[in-house]
């Protein structure tokens, strides 16, 4: 975690471009009179080994600017990111192929406090479920896909309530007032979720055919084409066009299964997953369908617990997804995805 100088001295400079070691300490004193210049070197040697500022020239020269990955990690505020119109705002508006050496190079996506708190969750999941009755795990379970099933269909505009979800999947019962695309759309997460903990271990290592495999599953029935697009896809609500080169959206989805498959931590295994299959945009639909999917086969591959994204508000949900399509920026969709987390592991499995 940074200390406030820190974060203050990552804003000064990202509004100066670059600055100076004289420059930095200058306006630092006037925030912090008592401040010595050894604490803000300190701080901006920091900085460099977190990846955060990069060192240019030497002694009295020495100056300092942004590293590319420090718009991976810049607060933004929300609200007012999103009050201007799509076209006002400053964005990235094609895919960037550096995005995924910035995320390599940063280590982990979490700080020390979350990795504890990330921790805590684990233990809390392990300990539930260790105690539980076949039966009653089974039954969880159950619930979790209905609820997976149903807020996940919704986010994609399916209007089926909560509850004719669980009649449809225990009951087989089809609500009469919807199409049947709809009770096909919510069937195939539970299909795609059953097969995930059935074959869990093999989502130890992700690859490019495992995702798509999921994907199949998804779209099953649905009008939607297999495997990876070869067409232009546009994405409601922003001006960021994806990759529109098959053999582009091939390597950018190698390239994502590497970086999941070297990331140590689970938990952000899981989350590099979920933005970045729906910042690739691999298949004409279910994209954000099957980064949801994915997310949750690493998770259990990994013995963590699955999120049913059941109190996650739509809109937050996909204003995050915009922040890292346009600016690549992870700070408000990891919000949610701790948050999210924390929901399951005190909501499900007793």
């Amino acid at each position: 975690m940074l200390n406030k100088r820190q974060d203050v001295i990552l804003s000064y400079i990202d509004q100066h471009n670059n600055a100076a070691v004289s420059a930095v300490f200058s306006f630092m004193q006037k925030q912090w009179p008592k401040v010595s210049k050894i604490t803000i070197n300190r701080d901006l040697k920091k900085l460099v080994q977190l990846k955060l500022l990069v060192q240019t020239g030497s002694g009295r020269g020495t100056a300092y600017v942004l590293a590319p990955a420090y718009s991976i990690v810049k607060p933004i505020d929300v609200k007012k990111y999103f009050a201007s119109e799509i076209d006002e705002r400053d964005i990235k508006t094609h895919f960037n192929f550096e995005i995924f050496s910035q995320l390599r190079i940063m280590h982990t996506i979490f700080s020390e406090a979350e990795q504890v708190h990330l921790q805590t969750l684990q233990q809390m999941y392990q300990s539930k479920i260790k105690h539980l009755p076949p039966d009653v795990l089974r039954k969880e379970f159950e619930r979790l896909t209905i609820e997976l099933s149903w807020k996940s269909s919704k986010i994609e505009g399916n209007t089926y309530t909560l509850l004719e979800t669980e009649q449809l999947i225990k009951e087989q019962q089809v609500a009469s007032e919807h199409t049947k695309a709809e009770a096909t759309m919510i069937l195939n997460h539970k299909a795609a979720l059953d097969y995930i903990r059935q074959q869990a271990v093999q989502f130890k290592k992700l690859s490019r055919s495992k995702i798509e495999d999921i994907h199949s599953l998804l779209i099953k029935d649905l009008g939607v084409s297999r495997n990876v697009r070869k067409t232009i896809v546009r994405i409601t609500g922003t001006a960021y066009t994806p990759l529109d080169n098959i053999y582009q959206i091939q390597e950018a989805l190698d390239d994502t299964c590497k970086l999941v498959n070297t990331e140590a931590n689970p938990f952000a295994k899981a989350m590099l997953v979920l933005m970045l299959i729906a910042y690739i945009q691999p298949f004409t639909d279910g994209n954000k369908r099957t980064s949801r999917l994915i997310g949750n086969a690493v998770l259990l591959a990994h013995g963590c617990c699955p999120l049913s994204y059941r109190s996650i508000n739509e809109i937050e949900y996909k204003k995050a997804l915009l922040l890292f399509y346009e600016q690549n920026n992870i700070t408000y969709f990891k919000k949610l995805f701790l948050e999210q987390l924390d929901f399951a592991v005190h909501n499900y499995f007793g």
